[in-house]
């Protein structure tokens, strides 16, 4: 197998100039994501109904395109049904407030489980929470609110899809369109949030909001811990697509605190509409991008760092790449019509960053060795969401999602 069987594909990959391996993780990056907090995200996400290890794919027809030793793909597309890694995250953060207001009210420790009690159940009642989205994460957050039994309100910006609108709806949330962009839809969020007395569950962190991105990101470090009890070997690169940094952050900060200078090589990828962590690392702080933000990646359109995620990603990202849509759109054709006999993959828009980026930077010597890329490395990504918008999916690939995943379960039922 050759590159010549891979799109092409442009990349911009700059290395991180703040990136310090012999920095020790320490005590205000454990505070943000820890052992503790993770242990106890996996007691109580373990517990929920429908909770169940998400596949870890073995690519060796795309890791013989990219002249290295093995790529594996940890597959979010299934995760309590939701299509995307964001059920580990909003839905966790929606209980974890809910059972810290309602502890500090009743005088006793609550756990999720406590809540779904028709007692707790009559007393989340009272709660409405809130959050602007994409897509992904507001309809996590209106899960978690329609599991618990308490009242959600979510705001979504002038581009997000009717069809993300009608998933989020599906869970019994009213949905607030509001003009401009994600940023727009988060400070309005957060206006609104003050004037009705509404708990805002954001993904993304600010001076004066930092506990429940905290929990946010806990939950998003279960499926990463999943993926590194897959593994039989240590990944040499992590190729992990960003918005706000929230999933890139969780996923760096477990191996940072597990690993230390030996961790894997760390790359973090981004839209080029919406590059703000790229911008802050060349600036050397942190650096919106403001304007159109508009990306085929809408999971990805996201102008503001998360403060937590700059934490952990300042100086834990080796480098960080750059990637045009098309080069999503080519990604996401080769995972649903592989090289060779590949499992064939569902992958959303959003879910393909890290792939497109490691094909791009494969296809250039330069880029191979600014970032190690050797025949021994091993990659690993993090597919975070499947088709969450089944129609725009369709039209990008001329192939339903429905029809992608048949073929992906006749493949599975040929090799058992």
């Amino acid at each position: 197998m050759t590159t010549a069987s891979l799109p092409a594909i442009a990349v911009e990959t700059f290395a991180n100039p703040a990136a310090n391996r012999m920095e020790p993780y320490g005590a205000r990056r454990t505070e943000i994501l820890g052992a503790d907090a993770l242990a106890l995200a996996q007691r109580e996400l373990s517990q929920w109904q429908g909770y169940a290890l998400t596949p870890m794919h073995s690519l060796p027809a795309l890791a013989g395109a990219l002249n290295v030793a093995c790529v594996h793909y940890k597959d979010e597309g299934g995760r309590f049904g939701l299509g995307s890694f964001k059920a580990l995250g909003g839905a966790y953060a929606v209980a974890r407030l809910l059972c810290r207001e309602l502890s500090a009210r009743l005088g006793r420790k609550l756990t999720t489980q406590d809540l779904l009690t028709p007692e707790l159940r009559a007393l989340c009642a009272a709660f409405t929470v809130t959050c602007a989205t994409d897509g992904n994460h507001g309809r996590s957050v209106a899960w978690g609110a329609q599991l618990f039994g308490c009242q959600c309100v979510i705001y979504i910006h002038a581009t997000v899809s009717e069809g993300r609108k009608d998933a989020i709806a599906f869970y019994g949330a009213q949905v607030v369109r509001t003009a401009g962009n994600y940023d727009d839809a988060v400070r309005q969020a957060d206006l609104d949030a003050k004037q009705h007395d509404r708990f805002v569950i954001s993904d993304t962190s600010y001076p004066g909001y930092m506990d429940v991105p905290r929990d946010v990101m806990q939950g998003y470090q279960l499926m990463v811990e999943e993926a590194a009890t897959q593994l039989e070997q240590r990944p040499t690169h992590i190729f992990v697509q960003a918005g706000v940094g929230g999933l890139a952050a969780a996923v760096c900060g477990y191996f940072w605190e597990r690993d230390g200078g030996d961790r894997p090589i760390y790359v973090v990828v981004e839209p080029d509409k919406a590059d703000c962590l790229t911008q802050s690392a060349r600036a050397g702080q942190l650096t919106a991008v403001t304007g159109d933000i508009d990306t085929l990646m809408a999971g990805l359109a996201c102008g503001e760092v998360s403060h937590l995620a700059w934490e952990i990603l300042e100086q834990g990202a080796d480098a960080f790449c750059v990637i045009a849509d098309d080069a999503a759109v080519g990604a996401m054709r080769l995972l649903a019509r592989p090289l060779g006999n590949d499992p064939v993959i569902v992958a959303g828009e959003s879910a393909v960053a890290g792939v497109a980026a490691a094909i791009g930077v494969s296809q250039s010597a330069a880029a191979r060795l600014q970032l190690g890329l050797r025949a021994d490395s091993r990659i690993l990504f993090f597919g975070s969401e499947a088709a969450t918008d089944p129609v725009l999916y369709a039209q990008l690939l001329g192939e339903s999602a429905e029809a992608v995943a048949q073929r992906a379960a006749e493949q599975g039922r040929a090799a058992a």
